[in-house]
């Protein structure tokens, strides 16, 4: 109802100015503070703008409200829309659409494939930053977040028209390389000369081994930084070598990817190594480029240390070296700048755990202040919470060790399949095991990401397999059935386009109820889009499965009256409908049967 609120907004604020034109005429804003009202038997919208008048108008606000109640009342297009609004309460103005309204909005969603969701007037180029695994470690638990978060919000990005960079901001530079590498050479120098000749299991057990050497020994410290030296001045050998194991990992990681049915480009941190000088230059040249103690730092303005001095983001290591904050404000500059050097965006978005909220205030206060940001353009850090385990902590193995992404998956699968299973039989079923096998791993990935998109993403959330999976709440599963459900209906008969040529007509308080559910999603949409927060879509399409359930169940549908037949099926293939973009938006495919 987005058109319908932008239109009703217009005519509050038009009827605000009448009533009182010599307030308007004096510079008074009039803001009607237009809202969805928080009970059905509020209407459908709420006008709090009477209250906020009060003091400059000098006068109470319900009697305010009654002016511009009156206004509303002599203006034929709003009238046309709305029955006669309401006063309530200190001066709210409650307004009901008219039903033969919210019939037509139905029947235009019908024949519509973005069912009601404008495509935005400015689209704008958007970077979205997420998943960013280390090479030659595999992926963990850690980066499911950050990966399906970030999907979903390219998705619905993606929907509104933006054109969307999804770029994989991988660990593919840096010290870990020079004590990798070195560390192969010595126990297995055939890792460093042939493709997969290790596979990436092994390579995170040899990248441990080498760590702990790192640390212990100052001689393999000392050959490792030389090692990194190599690395950066062109050595082919140690090119190679770096390419082998970024090939590896980057193969690994892509089946991850197309399980979950993620678009990914790959940047990671060595592209951005040629313009790590050129941050410096700029940096010196704005004047917030300060030398301390040897090191290149820019002091935070309005941030301090315990001491109650600001704080420095360090861009130049005292040895000449560069560190993740000068990456990133590389990064930021590109993302910014104009081809051919730059992605030309005016919104980039990073997708990484809380944990980093700090660095990324920094570096993004560094980067406005030099001026790397164009008019108008958007830079946010999209936090999130842990994972953790049923028992409020890290979720880990039983050994301790943190969780393969992989196994996770794999767990989430089988035990779908063991629920599958099991209600075949109990239900008296027989299904061939190409169904077993798709809807099991449909349900047990849809279950895994949906737990996690269902959550506000920057609390921690406790992991269950037991609750992601179950039939009821606001699962995955449910949400699915929902969906089943609707298509039970047209295998029985009910065909669902029936009402798409003639009108609707509806009369049951139930059906107004899903009706005004269903028009509520571009709302929504533009509400992640903006915030960029997947939970409150999962919220939406819960809440609408709710509302349609008790629809199917408290009204006959197949076996309604034959003038209420067609409205009632188009109820059920627009919910189904919505249902299916809504969680394809988050990632999660349908089912027609499970």
């Amino acid at each position: 109802m987005l058109c319908i609120a932008q239109s009703l907004e217009n005519q509050l604020r038009d009827a605000m100015q009448r009533a009182f034109p010599e307030a308007a005429g004096a510079g008074q804003a009039f803001d009607p503070q237009l809202a969805p009202a928080s009970k059905p038997e509020f209407g459908d919208f709420q006008a709090n703008g009477a209250l906020p008048l009060a003091k400059p108008l000098g006068q109470p606000p319900r009697k305010i409200a009654e002016a511009v109640v009156e206004q509303l009342k002599a203006d034929e297009g709003f009238m046309a829309l709305c029955q006669e609004p309401q006063i309530a309460g200190p001066g709210f103005i409650n307004i009901t659409l008219q039903p033969e309204r919210l019939a037509a909005e139905v029947q235009q969603r019908l024949g519509d494939a973005r069912l009601g969701v404008p495509a935005v007037e400015q689209p704008a180029p958007v970077v979205v930053d997420f998943s960013s695994p280390n090479i030659a470690k595999e992926m963990h638990v850690g980066h499911l977040r950050s990966t399906i978060i970030g999907d979903s919000l390219a998705r619905v990005l993606e929907f509104r028209g933006h054109p969307v960079l999804r770029l994989n901001h991988v660990g593919d530079w840096g010290t870990q390389f020079g004590m990798l590498i070195t560390h192969l050479k010595q126990v297995a120098p055939e890792a460093l000369e042939t493709a997969d000749a290790v596979d990436l299991g092994d390579l995170v057990a040899f990248y441990r081994e080498a760590k702990k050497r790192f640390d212990e020994d100052e001689a393999f410290q000392t050959t490792s930084r030389e090692e990194v030296v190599k690395l950066q001045g062109g050595d082919p050998v140690s090119l190679k070598a770096w390419g082998l194991l970024c090939d590896q990992s980057r193969r690994e990681f892509q089946k991850i990817y197309d399980r979950l049915d993620i678009r990914l480009s790959e940047r990671g941190e060595s592209f951005y190594n040629p313009y790590l000088e050129g941050v410096v230059r700029d940096l010196e040249a704005t004047g917030l480029l300060v030398v301390d103690d040897g090191a290149g730092c820019v002091f935070l303005e309005g941030v301090s240390g315990k001491d109650g001095k600001p704080l420095p983001v360090i861009v130049q290591k005292s040895d000449g070296g560069f560190n993740y904050a000068t990456t990133d404000l590389a990064a930021i500059r590109y993302r910014f700048g104009s081809a051919p050097e730059g992605d030309g965006a005016r919104r980039v978005v990073y997708v990484t755990d809380a944990g980093q909220a700090n660095h990324f205030a920094g570096v993004f206060q560094v980067a406005r202040r030099a001026g790397w940001l164009p008019e108008g353009a958007r830079l946010e850090h999209v936090p999130f919470g842990l994972v953790q385990g049923e028992d409020g902590k890290k979720l880990k193995t039983r050994a301790g060790d943190t969780v393969r992404l992989r196994d996770l998956l794999d767990e989430a699968v089988e035990r779908s399949e063991a629920d599958l299973r099991r209600r075949l039989e109990e239900e008296g079923r027989s299904e061939d095991e190409a169904f077993i096998a798709h809807v099991a791993n449909t349900v047990g990935l849809a279950a895994v990401k949906y737990a996690d998109l269902s959550q506000n993403r920057i609390t921690n959330y406790q992991f269950s397999f037991d609750r992601m999976l179950a039939l009821q709440g606001n699962t995955a599963p449910y949400l699915l059935y929902a969906v089943v459900r609707i298509a039970g209906i047209a295998r029985k008969g009910g065909d669902l386009d029936a009402a798409s040529a003639g009108g609707l007509q509806f009369s049951e308080p139930q059906e107004w109820a899903l009706v005004r559910e269903l028009l509520k999603f571009d709302a929504v949409i533009a509400e992640v889009e903006e915030e960029l927060l997947p939970n409150r879509l999962c919220t939406y399409l819960f809440e609408l499965s709710q509302v349609f359930n008790r629809f199917y169940d408290q009204v006959p549908v197949l076996k309604a009256e034959p003038e209420a037949l067609p409205s009632r099926l188009a109820l059920c293939r627009l919910t189904a409908d919505t249902l299916k973009l809504g969680l394809g938006l988050l990632g999660i495919p349908t089912l027609d049967r499970m």
